[in-house]
């Protein structure tokens, strides 16, 4: 009877052994692939279990048991990430495990425009075929309640997000993108307005955004931004109508053609800033730094006209006489 417990115990330990050593030699061993390159995500809340089962199902030959064990015993069963993963040949059972653990998600990539609209935003987000489209189909409203917008003025999205290059794991929600992009807003505007020029002719950050997008409008030349904005803060100081064509463009909205005409400027808008003075209620656009930075520390100049000159730069006058020589000199003679 002993020989036979012993003979037993003997051959339980070979088998262990045998079965550990198979075990380490498949942890060990590349995995086979259905292609050279297996993309696959792993849900938000997955637990070791689900994502295994998932990650097998994507074409990647192994038992997700393994997985599951390996995880348990390396103590990290409960550590991976969420996101979006790509392996290729030669990836171990170990090295998926590090790569899910680290978080070492595939990126995709979006940009945001200085100039463009929030419409314009929202576009871009619904045609990109990496987003989880979670707000496609919420008014504006609800989309600044859900990214968590409640400052002054922003229960309209317009202006509220910095235009860059965002890069994100594929398979995120586009309120995700947008509640990082209006983050990076609202960070470069409170460090902008904190060191502000003095005596400037606004009062609130909200103001310096609505401004700065006037500014990205009507200039993409950077010396110039520093002076148009120096233009319409001394139009603002002292009660002249700021007189934007981009303002009024904004006004239009779908209505307008590509030919801004005379009864256009003539139109009653909340943005018509040829009939109504101060400020529209909203910025037009996402402004970029250089323009926020021009709008809170202008040039220091008196000017109170500027006409674009044709190649890009501006002319800028301090009387209206010089402003019309101007006009005459760049646009009515070039027409």
């Amino acid at each position: 009877m002993i020989r036979l417990v012993k003979r037993t115990l003997l051959a339980g330990l070979l088998l262990a052994l045998a079965a550990g050593g198979w075990f380490c030699w498949r942890v060990a061993s590349p995995l086979h692939l259905a292609a050279e390159r297996v993309e696959f995500d792993v849900a938000p809340g997955s637990g070791m279990r689900a994502a295994a089962r998932d990650i097998a199902a994507a074409g990647i030959d192994f038992e997700p048991w393994m997985l599951v064990v390996l995880g348990k015993l390396l103590r990290v069963e409960g550590s991976i990430k969420a996101g979006s993963y790509e392996i290729g040949r030669g990836t171990t059972l170990l090295d998926l495990l590090h790569k899910l653990t680290r978080g070492d998600v595939t990126q995709a990539e979006i940009v945001f425009i200085e100039g463009w609209t929030f419409r314009q935003m929202r576009e871009r987000l619904n045609a990109h075929p990496d987003v989880q489209h979670d707000g496609r189909d919420l008014p504006d409203a609800e989309v600044m309640r859900r990214i968590g917008a409640q400052g002054e003025g922003e229960a309209v999205p317009e202006g509220w997000f910095f235009p860059d290059t965002y890069l994100f794991s594929k398979r995120s929600s586009d309120l995700d993108i947008l509640a990082r992009a209006h983050r990076a807003m609202r960070r470069h505007l409170e460090r902008e307005w904190a060191q502000r020029s003095p005596q400037l002719a606004l009062s609130t950050p909200y103001q310096a955004l609505i401004l700065a997008s006037i500014v990205e409008k009507e200039t993409g030349r950077e010396a110039d931004r520093p002076l148009v904005a120096a233009v319409f803060q001394n139009r603002l100081r002292q009660g002249m109508l700021l007189q934007s064509d981009p303002t009024v463009i904004y006004g239009l909205g779908e209505r307008f053609d590509g030919n801004l005409r005379k009864r256009d400027l003539a139109a009653d808008t909340p943005y018509n800033t040829y009939v109504r003075a101060g400020l529209p209620p909203t910025p037009i656009a996402m402004p970029g730094l250089a323009s926020l930075q021009a709008v809170l520390r202008p040039a220091p100049s008196k000017a109170l006209y500027f006409v674009a000159r044709g190649d890009g730069s501006s002319h800028f006058s301090h009387s209206l006489e010089e402003h019309n020589q101007a006009v005459n000199r760049y646009q009515r003679n070039a027409r």
